[in-house]
């Protein structure tokens, strides 16, 4: 052959056996508070045990076989923000770099900012990104709030605790988040038979407030529901209430996204394999970060010669893009809220009592999506 030819042909050989790179951003926040220390050894129902990088870098190890087969290389660039103005110049810097997707862990507020990427969202639960403020390239893999509520709904109304008290916390996060509990409850046919502030405060006047005996006393109810964003009162409530009933929401029985003592469908693998990794268990937070990476990874598979934000995006948002997120069923992403459905575990911390959707409650299309905002009555306008 002409020596002419072979370097041609020799140079196109070698850059095809070049393997692409794959940019994903992980974007969380700076000196977060809650990871502080003495939080995190009280570990709070559905409060993060650590950083979502972990998980993410996870993810991308347990895929290595895939991604060496398919000779794309995955390159994980971690930024720290602290505020909403840091969320946009990450944003736009990741973007500018060749990243093809970030996965966040910030505060709803915060992700606004204008990206032409795809980011899954993995810690923040509020409904209204997934309402009013969604947007066409924002993900959810973190359950909405209103998922959780209405987990735990369906559990109380097989179970036939139909009347509930409802304690209520004084953050506005509380406040907010009770509303959401009230709409489950209406949903499933549940009556509320009080609702209650509590607060946990130091000055004599208010002990009142912060007193689980006094707070339950007087009424008749089912099961309590507490309300308590930051975790402290709700920890130590189940067994202090006047009658005993059972305490379910933010204490006692909860609904997340995943629990460590999670026995089926391979659950105890996983878990193991965080564990060792990350030194300690893996968090409803931690779980939500490791499918993201695993559904941007999984996407990007799809064209491994050039993935880009676009092609990982289309492939997200694809009707029959399905995941396995040791759950036991396929997950997807909801086209009208761009929500990952999935079943919520219901633990009381240390073993899963049951899964959510229920037992004998029942869907048109998929029994999932009776958990969270189905899509007619769904506030997001952008498909």
């Amino acid at each position: 052959m002409n020596r002419w030819l072979i370097a041609p042909a020799l140079a196109l050989l070698a850059l095809a056996s070049q393997a692409a790179t794959l940019r994903i951003g992980v974007v969380q926040r700076d000196d977060d508070e809650r990871l502080d220390a003495r939080r995190v050894e009280l570990a709070y129902p559905g409060h993060p045990g650590g950083a979502i990088e972990q998980a993410v870098t996870m993810a991308v190890g347990e895929t290595q076989f895939e991604l060496d087969a398919a000779k794309l290389q995955v390159k994980v660039d971690v930024v720290a923000v602290r505020s909403a103005d840091d969320v946009k110049v990450q944003f736009a810097a990741l973007e500018k770099a060749g990243a093809a997707a970030i996965v966040a862990d910030v505060p709803a507020a915060w992700l606004g900012a204008a990206t032409m990427l795809p980011v899954v969202n993995a810690g923040a639960a509020d409904d209204g990104l997934r309402g009013t403020a969604c947007l066409p390239n924002l993900f959810h893999t973190l359950p909405s709030e209103r998922m959780r509520a209405d987990a735990l709904a369906q559990a109380l109304l097989v179970r036939k605790w139909s009347r509930v008290l409802l304690l209520q916390g004084p953050r506005t996060d509380d406040a907010a988040r009770l509303a959401v509990v009230q709409a489950s409850l209406k949903r499933f046919g549940l009556n509320v038979v009080a609702t209650k502030p509590f607060k946990l405060s130091s000055d004599p006047r208010e002990r009142e407030l912060g007193n689980p005996l006094l707070l339950t006393t007087g009424i008749d109810y089912d099961v309590v529901w507490v309300v308590d964003s930051d975790g402290e009162f709700a920890r130590a409530l189940p067994f202090r209430t006047a009658l005993p009933r059972p305490v379910v929401g933010d204490g006692g029985l909860v609904a997340q996204a995943w629990g460590p003592n999670f026995e089926r469908f391979g659950a105890p693998q996983l878990a193991r394999r965080f564990a060792r990794a990350a030194k300690r268990p893996m968090t409803a937070h931690d779980w939500a970060a490791w499918i993201a990476a695993k559904a941007v990874l999984q996407a990007a598979l799809e064209t491994p010669a050039n993935p880009t934000s676009d092609s990982v995006r289309k492939a997200l948002a694809r009707d029959g893009f399905v995941l396995d997120g040791f759950k036991g069923v396929r997950l997807s992403f909801r086209a009208w809220d761009r929500q990952l459905r999935q079943p919520l575990l219901l633990t009381d911390g240390v073993g899963v009592v049951g899964l959510a959707p229920a037992d004998g409650v029942l869907h048109p299309k998929n029994v999932l999506d009776t958990l969270g905002a189905d899509a007619p009555e769904s506030q997001c306008k952008t498909k």
